[in-house]
């Protein structure tokens, strides 16, 4: 006697589900991908006006709002509305990157390398909202601001390149530059990291400590520190100048100038805020804006780094067809 074949199927996960329910074209693809990236600069810059308005301790625990409350209560007022808020849009945010996930997962083919960087995307905000609650506890402490701030952009990192990843193949990439050019990009890259990190001691031991209690300070002088960071900031536009010249030496491809050229334009609004707000005793706003510019200047670097090389689109295989004639000779 045969055995019967089984009549349960193999259990799909929840993701496996979709993707075999759910295709989603090139451009769905591409703009699940840019959410997640518009959500990280949002909640950068919404993180800072957390800090700015002085509402950092806002909801006074972490994960509640109060030890008595899950949400803001009117007896927190302003501040916990804007810290309260800032949570609420983490939920957003892990919305656009699940979205992501999702859409990364449903591509045909599947895209193994694709629907990881969208986890990594994840596992990057849960770490960083704990990152979150651990400063709220530890009442503002400086460098854990600081590391709340340095994680949110390792968010915004990994969502740009996703962002790229969904407008190329999966072949092993190719360079369209020669390597003394993708050396130099690196650089910039590095020393950009080197001036958002710098940055953050001039927010650790500036003015704006994030609430109206006694909040410490990094051990150091912040003008002193804002003048590191700016020289930091005159060695990332030289070097900006120098991939905008030497690119149309080696004759780059037009995307590629263009990302130069976007790249100069970021630094030249990022620099004239960055000097206003120091000469005029670093207001909330210009501060808020500093931020921004901060985000836009990263995303331009990491699309100046991605554009030096590419990934073919290779269309998929077309299964061969048999001659007719062939079958009934």
């Amino acid at each position: 006697m045969h055995k019967p074949p089984p009549t349960i199927g193999p259990v799909l996960t929840p993701l496996a589900y979709i993707a075999q329910r759910w295709t989603p074209s090139p451009r769905t693809l591409r703009r699940a991908a840019l959410s997640a990236v518009v959500m990280s600069v949002v909640i950068i810059v919404t993180g800072g006006a957390v800090r700015l308005t002085g509402s950092g301790l806002g909801c006074d625990t972490w994960p509640k709002c109060t030890d008595d409350s899950l949400i803001v209560t009117s007896e927190q007022g302003f501040h916990g509305i804007v810290e309260f808020g800032n949570r609420m849009l983490t939920y957003v945010l892990s919305a656009a990157v699940g979205w992501a996930i999702v859409a990364a997962r449903s591509v045909k083919p599947r895209r193994r390398g694709l629907t990881r960087l969208g986890w990594v995307q994840f596992w990057l905000v849960m770490s960083n909202a704990v990152i979150g609650g651990i400063t709220v506890w530890m009442g503002l402490n400086p460098w854990t601001v600081a590391g709340h701030f340095l994680a949110a952009n390792a968010l915004l990192t990994v969502a740009v390149i996703t962002w790229q990843r969904t407008r190329e193949g999966d072949a092993t990439p190719r360079p369209r530059v020669p390597k003394p050019v993708r050396k130099l990009s690196w650089a910039i890259a590095i020393v950009s990291a080197l001036l958002i990190a710098l940055g953050t001691t001039v927010t650790g031991a500036g003015k704006h400590a994030g609430d109206s209690s006694d909040v410490p300070r990094m051990p150091w002088d912040w003008t002193d520190a804002a003048h590191l960071h700016a020289v930091a900031a005159w060695v990332v536009c030289a070097l900006a100048v120098a991939m905008w010249l030497v690119l149309r030496v080696v004759d780059a491809p037009d995307d590629t100038r263009a990302r130069a050229r976007d790249l100069l334009l970021v630094l030249l609004a990022q620099g004239g805020v960055g000097y206003v707000q120091y000469f005029t005793g670093v207001p909330e706003i210009l501060v808020g804006l500093h931020m921004l510019g901060s985000a836009l200047m990263w995303i331009a670097v990491v699309r100046l780094a991605l554009s030096m090389r590419e990934r073919p689109v290779t269309a998929p295989e077309i299964p061969a067809q048999t001659d007719p004639a062939l079958t009934t000779a």
